[in-house]
């Protein structure tokens, strides 16, 4: 072979039609579209497979890195992100010498999670970053107050320190429309609010590296919204304080440079990485409106957080995994900064090891997997590309229609971000509990050796304030897994858990799968499931059931074998035990009939079943973990 022919030249191409041929040829006669084009919860119709013409109309991926429209990202020479992580202040001294401590493990951002805003002085903040290089490390505060004292803190201990204001970089994470959407309400009158915000704004200016408005767009992924509504939203709101900024004699640029946009990340893996290529593309696009959108002072600057929706109590190890998922579609779609939530952090206060384990996962990545080192990786792949440019069309069609409504502030007001969110949850959480989505450990393959018998706490922290009036209706935040947990515990709580027998009888295939079906089915509600390798009559099954005297008999075979033996297992034990059946077979309407009411099925809502069979067994719903309140400040 010549060296300078590329090897690929060596074979001949390949038609679409050619290989559309072939798979029709494959699929000996099936509908193409019904088995293999995939449709997302969020309406995208996914081929199986994109050629390089599918990107011909996809003009700004040949922008370079770096340039506007700013979609392949900021960074030219690389990938390098900012690995975060939070402290709660409630001592200044030990938050001092934890800051320490996590900076020499591998941490470049600090979150000071700062519990009472009275405690904010010049004294403690100087406590707190003592022995700190604040020109090297990215420095972010939080606080329910006090943003300003916290912002001419830092500039004068920079100051004195002698540090170049370009030095300073980090975050006085101020989000008053978040505020006010997980609230109903202000502290503050909304033009008071915007006053201080302002304000804010303008004293942070002479520091081009430090941000004051953190838009907090992970609460919306945290209310139900998937990767499109998120984006939608974030524009919108963005768009709001860009408003409100230049109404109060600050330019959009400069209003632009301040802000960061922080997005949850869930394990929609490819949606993540081109949900955040969408997002800088379509931030440039208003940027543009605003005329500064050649400036990369304003390109969008992300922070990325792995959402909590997704996460569970029950098999909490799994969290890993999915936290493992969320930081590579992070990482790949350009975020600045990631946050990585340790596995434990939704049922307690995390320790040590989690802690560490959620350092080491962003180290990994960065030190062994070289995630750090080609700036927009995901460049150049015809799916990526296509997924990007059709997140960005939608998003932006939601954008505008909110727009055409009056603008986020407006929105809420109306209730209309509210219904979009209430609407995208509903969708998450039926898919959670038919097991359209799956959350191992859950709704999936339970783990049938723990037992929760107490409500963990949910740890996200206090708002710790009281509304002025409720002008909006508040969002609520949720975990898809929480109805599925509250089941649970509430069988878990008891002396003992629900027996179910699994009566396997006739074709050995469909008994055993049935058998599987169910025995995951009973066993997400942490009943106790006694299994069987088939029997050899309905006779035989039925003695065992009542020797075994269970609560519950789940009769499992086919469904040509149910309108023959169904009835006469069911008289037998219909006074002694609940009698269902596996499936949902074309004879159901016969076996109602004979009385049989109870049918388990793939489609089926668990989690209104279970709570059906844990009534008719007398168990008390006793806990409820529908949502929980997140941290926001102004």
């Amino acid at each position: 072979m010549n060296r300078k022919e590329k090897l690929f030249d060596q074979f001949p191409s390949v038609s679409t039609e050619q290989w559309m041929s072939k798979i029709r040829e494959d699929l000996k006669g099936a509908d193409f579209d019904s088995r293999l084009i995939w449709r997302t919860d969020e309406g995208f119709e996914i081929k199986p497979f994109y050629r390089k013409s599918d990107t011909e109309d996809i003009h700004y991926s040949d922008a370079p890195p770096g340039t506007f429209p700013f979609v392949r990202g900021g960074k030219t020479g690389d990938n390098s992100w900012f690995i975060r992580q939070d402290i709660r202040v409630t001592d200044f001294e030990e938050s001092n010498g934890r800051a320490m401590e996590i900076l020499m493990r591998g941490i470049d951002s600090v979150g000071f999670v700062i519990s009472d805003p009275l405690s904010v002085n010049a004294d403690n903040l100087g406590i707190l970053l003592e022995g700190i290089y604040t020109d090297i490390v990215e420095l972010n505060f939080l606080c329910s107050g006090k943003a300003i004292e916290i912002l001419e803190g830092l500039t004068g201990i920079s100051d004195k320190r002698g540090l170049s204001p370009e030095s300073v970089r980090g975050a006085v994470e101020t989000d008053p429309l978040g505020r006010l959407m997980l609230n109903g309400g202000f502290c503050v009158t909304p033009g008071e609010g915007f006053n201080y915000l302002a304000t804010l704004t303008k004293l942070a200016i002479p520091y081009p590296n430090l941000k004051t408005i953190h838009l907090n767009a992970s609460n919306f992924c945290d209310a139900g919204a998937g990767v499109t509504l998120q984006l939608a939203l974030a524009l919108s709101a963005g768009n709001e304080y860009l408003v409100q900024l230049t109404g109060r004699g600050i330019s959009a640029q400069k209003a632009a440079s301040k802000m960061r946009f922080s997005f949850g990340i869930d394990s929609d893996y490819f949606a993540g990485i081109a949900g955040l290529r969408a997002s800088r593309l379509l931030w440039s696009l208003i940027q543009k409106g605003y005329g500064t959108a050649e400036d990369e002072i304003s390109r969008m600057q992300i922070h990325c957080t792995t959402a909590r929706w997704n996460k569970t109590i029950y098999d909490p190890y799994v969290n890993m995994l999915r936290t493992q998922t969320e930081a590579m579609s992070a990482i790949l779609g350009g975020t600045d900064s990631l946050t990585i939530g340790p596995f434990d952090s939704v049922f307690r206060n995390p320790d040590e090891f989690s802690e560490r384990i959620a350092r080491n996962q962003q180290l990994i990545l960065r030190e062994e997997a070289y995630f750090d080192k080609v700036a927009d990786p995901a460049a150049g792949s015809y799916y990526i590309e296509n997924l990007t440019s059709m997140i960005a069309e939608r998003a932006w069609g939601i954008f505008l229609e909110l727009e055409e409504q009056g603008g986020f502030l407006e929105c809420l007001k109306k209730g209309l971000v509210q219904k979009k969110l209430e609407e995208s949850a509903a969708k998450r959480r039926n898919a959670i509990s038919s097991k359209e989505a799956v959350l191992l450990g859950t709704n999936q393959y339970p783990s049938a050796n723990e037992k929760i018998t107490s409500k963990p706490a949910e740890q996200t922290g206090r708002r710790g304030f009281s509304p002025v009036d409720i002008i909006v209706k508040p969002v609520r935040l949720f975990r898809g897994a929480g109805e599925f947990e509250s089941i649970r515990m509430a069988v878990d709580s008891l002396p003992a858990a629900p027996v179910v027998f699994l009566l396997t009888v006739g074709n050995p295939v469909m008994r055993k799968a049935r058998a599987r079906f169910s025995s995951n089915f009973f066993g997400c509600a942490g009943y106790t499931i006694i299994d069987n390798p088939g029997f050899s009559t309905p006779e035989e099954g039925m003695a065992a059931a009542e020797k075994a005297g269970p609560d519950i008999v789940v009769i499992c075979s086919s469904d040509e074998e149910y309108p023959v033996i169904a009835p006469v297992i069911f008289n037998v034990l219909k006074d002694k035990a609940i009698v269902v059946i596996a499936g949902n077979p074309a004879c159901a309407g016969e076996l109602r009939k004979h009385g049989i009411e109870n049918f388990i099925y793939t489609g089926i809502s668990m989690t209104e079943e279970l709570k059906r069979y844990n009534d008719n067994l007398g168990i008390e719903m006793r806990f409820e973990q529908e949502s929980y309140e997140a941290e926001i400040q102004l």
